[in-house]
Formats: structure tokens, sequence, C-alpha cells
């Protein structure tokens, strides 16, 4: 498996969606229903529970797509982590979550903009030239 940048983002900003999106089930890790702001809240059509679930199946693509196509699933994170950090500052409380969020937001959006390799920009082994060298002049000028 190759070791580079992209490679490490698209498996943890793929990984880590999926768990927490599993987790808005279970609330194991924790009580996410106390992240949702209550203005927010109070303009949805369901219930906030209801709406972490909602969150929680949309996270676990999310991560399945950053997974598959990295550049779009990170914009699709970029965006995702820009709208917890705006709904945690709309609460003015976890200030310190939604500044890691936006953070979250930006190494996404670093690993969209990350091109993706081709073979035209993979560098082929040049096999180093050897020069000849006189250190004590015996080749006659006229051959150099």
């Amino acid at each position: 498996m190759p070791s580079d940048a992209k490679t490490l983002l698209r498996i943890g900003y793929g990984l880590v969606p999926i768990v927490a999106g599993a987790d808005k089930f279970t609330n194991l890790l924790v009580d996410w229903d106390r992240y949702l702001s209550p203005k927010v809240e109070r303009r949805l059509p369901v219930d906030g529970r209801t709406f972490m679930r909602l969150v929680g199946v949309i996270e676990i693509g999310a991560g399945l797509l950053v997974l598959r196509r990295p550049r779009v699933g990170g914009a699709v994170m970029a965006g995702w982590f820009a709208a917890i950090a705006g709904n945690l500052l709309s609460m003015g409380r976890y200030l310190d979550i939604a500044a890691r969020d936006a953070l979250l937001a930006v190494g996404a959006a670093a690993l969209a903009m990350m091109p993706e390799p081709s073979q035209a920009m993979k560098v082929r082994h040049v096999p180093a030239r050897r020069m000849r060298m006189d250190p004590v002049g015996t080749i006659p000028r006229s051959v150099h």
C-alpha cells in the first residue's frame, strides 16, 4: 500500500466518518444529540434523534465516497465539516470542537485538490550518466 500523503488523508477522511456515522445509531462513543444546535433542531421537520441518524447515514456514505473517489469525497467532507463547525458556532458552545472541525474542513479541501496520480507524472529511473574524466591530463585536448 502506498504511504504517500494522499493515501493517508484518504484513509483518515474515509474511515473516521464511517465510524462516527455508525455511532450515530448507538451513541457508544459520544451522545451525538447534544451537538445539535437547538436553533437548528427547531427548524427540522423531524426530531433531533431521527435527524442525527440521518446524519449518520450521510457520514457513512461520505466516508465511502472519500475511499472510492478522494477528490469528490474530499470536497463533500470539506463542506460537511464546515457545516458542523457552523452548527457548533451557532450554539456558542463546543468552540474547541468547532475549531477542530474547521481545520478538518481545510484538510479535506486539501485532499480534494490533490492531483490524481497519472503515468505522465511518474518519474522514471534514469541511469546516471558517466563522464570520462582525465584528472592528470593524459587525454589530448582534441579528444575532449
